[in-house]
Order: structure tokens, then C-alpha cells, then sequence
């Protein structure tokens, strides 16, 4: 499950999963089911009218980009849902994710990406060969970023905001 899956990360999130192989349940409003199905989704919930942690469905991998959940939240789903993974990581999250790895059974994770040359070459190679695309939602010069942070900070962006710079 992805949620957050008609952004910049979950849009990118969807289709890598579904390149590994995965069947990816997306979570996006509404407005956005068209472009999270065009990108692979197999399932989509629109969180404006059911709540996905209500859902029946068993994950084994639960990516919540926006911080819109919780692990504590997404404990009440089925199992054999292993790991929570939160971008958004808080102090909090932080001693849970400590936590989770001293007891053992479900696992929240979160943090930053470490460096790994293989993965990148694999994105690189998604990106020229057009298996991997970016989403991009509209396009703002440098003279009007704080404009472009407005709209982003709104929070209904579909994909990435993009700031082209002239060159001189």
C-alpha cells in the first residue's frame, strides 16, 4: 500500500513497485485515480471516502509518504503486513522504530535512503528506456518560486512542481 501515491515520491514509489513486481494498492483522492492507474496501480482508495485503515486487504509493506497514517493506525490491518515505512519521521517515530527492532513483529521504519550505486543505475536505466516517468504537474520560472511554493504547500499537487532557471 502507498499512500500518498499522486505525489512526487508516490508517484515514482508506484511505479517502481510495480517494476519489482509488486501488486500496489495506491492511496490518492479522487481526482487523482486516473493518473495513479495510468502509472500501475492495481488498486486504488480514494481516502476521501473510505478509510484505508479500515481496509480488508493484508500488505506486506505499507509506505505512507505523507505522514497521513500511523504505525499505531495501521496496526488494526490484517495481517501479514510486516512493515510500516514513513518518510515523515518525528522523535517519536523515531524511538518506535527503535522499538519495533528490540521486540521483533511488525517493523516501522523510517529515515533516510543510504547511498547505493546499483539502485541508481537501475533508476537511470527505468528513466532512458521510459519505464520509470516523471510526473509532472506545472512548470514555474525562478522569478515566481514563492508562487510555486504556494501551490505545492496546498497539498493537491499531482506528481513534482518543476522550477526552470534561464541560462544566460
Amino acid at each position: 500500500m502507498i499512500i500518498g501515491a499522486s505525489g512526487s515520491i508516490g508517484s515514482a514509489a508506484v511505479q517502481l513497485a510495480k517494476h519489482s513486481g509488486a501488486t500496489v494498492t495506491a492511496v490518492c483522492s479522487g481526482a487523482n485515480v486516473d493518473m495513479v492507474r495510468s502509472l500501475g496501480a492495481d488498486r486504488i482508495i480514494d481516502y476521501t471516502i473510505e478509510d484505508f485503515t479500515k481496509d480488508a486487504t493484508a500488505y506486506d509493506l505499507i509506505f505512507d509518504i505523507v505522514g497521513a497514517s500511523s504505525f499505531s493506525r495501521c496496526q488494526q490491518l490484517p495481517e501479514p503486513h510486516r512493515v510500516f515505512l514513513q518518510i515523515i519521521t518525528r522523535l517519536t517515530t523515531l524511538l518506535r522504530i527503535l522499538w519495533t527492532f528490540i521486540v521483533g513483529g511488525k517493523k516501522l521504519k523510517g529515515g533516510v535512503a543510504m547511498e547505493h550505486l546499483e539502485r541508481m543505475n537501475l533508476i537511470s536505466e527505468l528513466v532512458a528506456t521510459e519505464r520509470l516517468k516523471a510526473v509532472i504537474d506545472r512548470s514555474y520560472p525562478l522569478a515566481r518560486i514563492a508562487e510555486a511554493f504556494k501551490y505545492v504547500e496546498q497539498g493537491h499537487k499531482k506528481g513534482n512542481v518543476v522550477i526552470t532557471v534561464a541560462h544566460p
